[in-house]
């Protein structure tokens, strides 16, 4: 399947990374609509064994590859663990889904990015990560790009969802464990709802957009100190919560302080971005933090 050639029948999915927070949320959306998808975890096939992921790819139309190492912080000291999920892996896939006649969505970051912005990145900006995790995401990047024509990349971020752990059930438990938080409020961003970047892959492979790379975060930007204090009003809380800067929570690898991300690209494929960030967690919460 090309972005040009209409299909014929429902596409048949594979989605790599099932187990994970996005790769739940996209099985329940197609399921729930009625398409043919297979879900593959980590239990299911090694994304690293090319053999492998050949054999798994065979029969598919739309290959998702959700699959990633995202111990930010781990990748740190495992640098080349994180490059054989994030990066060898990817071109394993890539070149599986191009032998396969499959179109290739790949699940990408903002990390890829050195987060000095002061406007929102565009799709085509120059990659400059800065730490371990974006290299070898943006390396997977690179792959996708190199092995398969037919691509769709899609860089996201903030990411929560009811399956797994995320920074909303964390706010949420420290909320009503502590009498004070103290959250940063130098690192701006666009909070996203697994939910949500689920649909907008569906969107986007029923459109058949033309190949290319794309932006899948909400609109609007706050920082980890405003969503917090979203979290904590959808929970019931009255915890009081002060601003706070990054020097105060000095982590292993470096954080973006900017990681708003344009959408251009999406409209110009004539595909409406996700909605306001806000807007999207009020929607979001009360299965979140169920």
């Amino acid at each position: 399947m090309t972005a040009t050639t209409p299909q014929t029948k429902d596409p048949r999915w594979l989605v790599l990374g099932a187990g994970g927070m996005l790769g739940q949320d996209l099985l329940g959306v197609l399921t729930t609509a009625g398409r043919d998808a297979t879900g593959l975890g980590r239990a299911d096939v090694d994304v690293t064994d090319a053999q492998a992921v050949r054999a798994a790819v065979v029969g598919h139309d739309v290959v998702v590859n959700a699959a990633a190492w995202t111990a930010v912080d781990d990748a740190e000291k495992h640098e080349a663990e994180a490059f054989d999920v994030n990066a060898t892996a990817a071109a394993h896939v890539a070149r599986a889904a191009d032998a396969a006649g499959a179109r290739l969505v790949h699940v990408s970051t903002d990390y890829v990015f050195d987060g000095a912005a002061d406007a929102p990145y565009a799709e085509g900006a120059p990659m400059a990560p800065r730490s371990a995790y974006g290299r070898t995401k943006a390396a997977g990047e690179w792959a996708v790009r190199a092995e398969a024509p037919d691509h769709l990349i899609v860089r996201t971020a903030w990411l929560y969802g009811a399956h797994g752990g995320c920074f909303p059930k964390t706010m949420a438990r420290l909320g009503a464990e502590k009498d004070r938080l103290a959250v940063v409020d130098d690192q701006v961003g666009q909070p996203t709802w697994t939910r949500d970047l689920a649909e907008l892959i569906v969107r986007l492979v029923d459109a058949e957009v033309p190949a290319g790379t794309y932006h899948g975060t909400s609109s609007g930007r706050t920082s980890w100190f405003g969503f917090t204090r979203r979290i904590l009003a959808s929970a019931g809380l009255e915890t009081p919560v002060e601003p706070t800067t990054s020097d105060a929570f000095v982590r292993p690898a470096p954080r973006p302080a900017f990681s708003v991300l344009g959408h251009d690209a999406l409209r110009a494929a004539g595909v409406e971005p996700i909605g306001d960030w806000a807007e999207r967690w009020e929607a979001a919460a009360p299965s979140v933090l169920a």
